[in-house]
């Protein structure tokens, strides 16, 4: 999607500190860290939100899921980390570009919101 800012993030029209990149995604540091460590891991493939995943991303949200445990280690969040996605307007959503945010580097409360 041409307006879509993951997407322009994803052909590297606006840069970023890319930590995992492979043909099917891509994983780079937040400008604005929640967490020591704040990373967002996204599709190529551009799917507004985790709401409009459907049967045929199956094998790209396995390797998405696949992703994470590699990039915590690579890392070093040994003691432990997030997986944070949020969908739709409601799930307070800021870019209609499907994304998994890594948090760690810390101990993180118990609170989810």
């Amino acid at each position: 999607m041409s307006d879509c800012l993951f997407c322009k993030i994803i052909n590297k029209e606006i840069p970023s500190l890319v930590v995992y990149e492979d043909d099917l995604c891509l994983a780079f540091r937040d400008i604005a860290p929640q967490a020591p460590c704040h990373i967002l891991l996204i599709p190529k493939k551009h799917i507004p939100s985790m709401a409009e995943v459907c049967d045929e991303d199956a094998s790209l949200m396995a390797h998405l899921m696949t992703k994470i445990p590699l990039i915590a280690a690579k890392e070093a969040l040994t003691g432990g980390f997030r997986v944070v996605t949020n969908s739709g307007e409601d799930g307070a959503q800021s870019v209609k570009h499907l994304h998994f945010h890594i948090l760690g580097g810390k101990a993180l409360s118990g609170q989810m919101g």
